[in-house]
């Protein structure tokens, strides 16, 4: 049986609302967050301080921005899924390409994260919905790797501490966290249904230290608690209807939230969320890339900080 949200304080982190924030990251390098707005195409980083997120920089990107991870190194910058490739955002705002042309044309890279052995792994997704999209993994070259075909709409990942397991949302048509064993090469094996969701779409998910999992649930207002084997554990309620994905901050759960598509949004609907928990969780892993050789000029209609 679940346990329900009433003991639970959601918060209102941020002063800015978004149409689709999603893929919030801390950074264990400096302690910041960073997320991005996938209707905007801007990668935002700033500061939790005294309950709320500070912004500091924000980055245009691209299109169809996705998902972003941080490289190892202080200063190094951000590796971003963004169209049909990966870019490099450097701390100063310089977008650089590291890898083009991957998805399909027409298709667009969504979420993704890194694994414990610093590998880059993003899917992507199609207007309109058809299962034609993949699931990549991208080595510290920038090189791909296709781990999985036939896939709609690639959304949250999460791997164990070992890295010898990878848990997976691909959204449609089955609303269900899978699960799958990794090989020390990435190869993926022995694919299961750890469980359905239900009422809503399973969206974003992180991993905390005992191994569960929360899941952002679109539609349903609900982020939820899953054990490894699929019982739902606990179920919180919010203040925003479109959730897109979560990240702990230790022990506060970080929840971005989108408005896009409300005939009525609330004051929630588009910002970003908080609420503690008993179990924390780690900074996102990093890729285990290197930033391009340096640049000589910013480019003058795609990168762009704000502060």
């Amino acid at each position: 049986m679940s346990r329900s949200s009433l003991s639970r304080t959601v918060e209102i982190l941020s002063d800015a609302r978004y149409v689709q924030a999603e893929s919030p990251r801390w950074d264990g390098r400096d302690g910041t967050l960073a997320w991005i707005d996938m209707a905007s195409g801007a990668f935002h980083r700033g500061r939790i301080e005294q309950g709320r997120v500070i912004p500091e920089t924000s980055v245009l990107v691209g299109a169809q921005i996705g998902a972003p991870v941080p490289l190892a190194a202080a200063g190094a910058g951000w590796a971003v899924a963004v169209d049909q490739g990966l870019v490099h955002v450097s701390d100063d705002g310089v977008v650089s390409p590291l890898a083009t042309d991957v998805a399909r044309a027409g298709d667009y890279m969504n979420d993704g994260g890194a694994d414990p052995f610093g590998r880059f792994w993003v899917g992507s997704q199609a207007m309109p919905r058809d299962p034609h999209c993949s699931l990549w993994s991208f080595d510290s070259r920038g090189g791909p790797t296709e781990r999985l075909s036939g896939v709609t709409v690639s959304n949250g990942l999460s791997f164990d501490r070992s890295g010898s397991t990878l848990y997976y949302i691909d959204t449609l048509p089955h609303r269900s966290i899978e699960a799958f064993d990794v090989a020390p090469d990435g190869t993926l094996s022995n694919r299961r249904t750890v469980c359905r969701v239900d009422g809503g779409n399973p969206d974003g998910m992180t991993i905390d230290h005992e191994g569960m999992l929360w899941v952002a649930v679109w539609d349903a207002a609900e982020v939820r608690r899953y054990s490894p084997e699929g019982t739902l554990v606990e179920t919180i309620a919010l203040p925003a209807t479109r959730p897109t994905a979560v990240a702990l901050v230790d022990r506060l759960l970080v929840i971005t939230t989108a408005s896009v598509g409300l005939a009525q949004p609330t004051d929630a609907d588009g910002a970003l969320l908080g609420v503690e928990v008993e179990v924390g969780g780690s900074p996102a892993l990093p890729w285990a890339g290197s930033p391009p050789p340096a640049v000589a000029a910013r480019p003058a209609t795609v990168g762009e900080v704000t502060r």
